[in-house]
């Protein structure tokens, strides 16, 4: 059976939910605060594994709670850990999130994630059929390494290019599958794109990146998601949420669940579809990883056909 695998960052997201963010030296009191599992790596392979899908990860925690809480988590969802590395005397990632009004803010202190080295990721067990799948919370010549062992292997290569920064040649040419959202695609394409951009202006900024085969996709948050490749482009629409708790890891949930669906030999166009639903269920729910369905929610939530 094809596997997705996630060479990736783990973080601890510390999330405090506030009426405002503050102002330049002001000080604004919190309504809550919660530690809650993260890292866009562990957001995926997460997504991913809940939509049934075999799911290896590779990574690095720090010697503390956090990193064990992270490893327990991963058990319990049943991916295979035997490639996270546990880094001694280096703290685990964490995210510092405000939430306001549903809307988030985050800093990243990147701790053991930016010791993974292309040697942890140079044995991964990649065939044709599997999927590797990539972000930039990691050094970038990991990534690279990580994708250069799946086209050797046959496997396809999946990079989520977030944090928004420009990306070296040599990495971009390794992907086959580009997803970003309107900031990124802007970072990556020059052009000056916004929550607001017409569909026409996104896929003309995308349509560059779209060489040797490569599709690239654009998450658009409530408007959907829009899918470009050398036949022209796909989109589908976002759905309607009856309340919006936290967009925190929505478009970690959408690359998971939708390298789940490729997988699984859905086609593009369904793989999109069954994303962005479960993009809209996860932003119902407080959290990062907590927030991403299992594949009986995206059934029984009726937003997106099997």
């Amino acid at each position: 059976m094809p596997r997705v695998v996630v060479a990736g960052s783990l973080n601890m997201d510390l999330i405090v939910r506030t009426p405002r963010r503050p102002a330049t030296g002001e000080t604004v009191l919190g309504d809550d605060f919660r530690a809650l599992p993260g890292g866009k790596g562990l957001n995926q392979a997460i997504a991913a594994a809940r939509m049934g899908a075999e799911t290896h990860m590779a990574g690095r925690v720090g010697d503390d709670d956090f990193g064990r809480q992270l490893l327990a988590l991963l058990d319990q969802d049943r991916i295979d850990r035997s490639r996270v590395a546990v880094t001694p005397g280096i703290a685990t990632g964490v995210a510092v999130i405000t939430l306001a009004a549903g809307d988030n803010a985050i800093i990243v202190a990147s701790g053991a994630n930016m010791r993974l080295q292309p040697e942890d990721v140079d044995g991964l067990p990649l065939a044709p059929g599997d999927i590797c799948l990539g972000q930039l919370e990691v050094p970038l010549e990991t990534t690279a390494t990580a994708f250069r062992r799946a086209r050797d292997a046959g496997a396809r290569t999946l990079l989520n290019a977030a944090p928004a920064c420009a990306l070296p040649r040599t990495l971009l040419e390794l992907v086959d599958i580009l997803v970003v959202n309107e900031v990124e695609l802007a970072a990556l394409s020059g052009h000056d794109l916004g929550e607001d951009s017409a569909t026409a202006d996104i896929a003309a900024a995308a349509r560059p990146l779209v060489e040797n085969e490569r599709m690239v996709i654009i998450t658009l948050g409530s408007r959907g998601a829009l899918a470009v490749n050398r036949t022209g482009l796909d989109a589908v629409p976002g759905h309607r949420v009856s309340a919006v708790v936290d967009t925190t890891g929505a478009g970690d949930c959408f690359v998971g669940v939708l390298a789940a669906a490729l997988v699984a030999d859905a086609s593009a166009k369904l793989a999109l579809a069954q994303a962005n639903a479960a993009a809209a269920l996860s932003v119902q729910r407080p959290g990062a990883a907590p927030s991403m369905p299992t594949a009986a929610e995206l059934r029984q939530s009726g937003l997106c056909a099997d």
